[in-house]
């Protein structure tokens, strides 16, 4: 699978920076298609999460009102350089993606 996900994280003393870009649709089912009429089914990121070595950091819980390909802004504490950050996304046609970026 192709990366859908750009992660930049920097930490200066254990505080992280943490950029993220989705590439996703981010469809919220209200919209019509111009050429036939019909809705176009939703389809958009219901939940981000962020994980330090296995540990949990936060939760992130979407609904169709994100824009497409959305962007993610952070700062985490307690985060240094080396640790490895793991950004998880879930939709809600069942789709995810998981990608780890090792902090700067």
């Amino acid at each position: 699978m192709a990366k859908k996900m750009k992660i930049r994280a920097k930490s200066i003393d254990g505080i992280c920076n943490l950029r993220l870009i989705i590439k996703h649709p981010m469809e919220p089912g209200l919209r019509r298609d111009k050429k036939t009429g019909k809705k176009v089914p939703a389809h958009y990121i219901e939940k981000v999460e962020i994980e330090n070595s296995n540990e949990l950091l936060t939760t992130a819980y979407w609904s169709g009102a994100i824009s497409k390909n959305p962007f993610l802004k952070l700062e985490l504490k307690e985060v240094f350089p080396k640790d490895e950050l793991k950004v998880t996304w879930f939709d809600n046609q069942g789709q995810s993606q998981s990608q780890t970026e090792k902090v700067r």
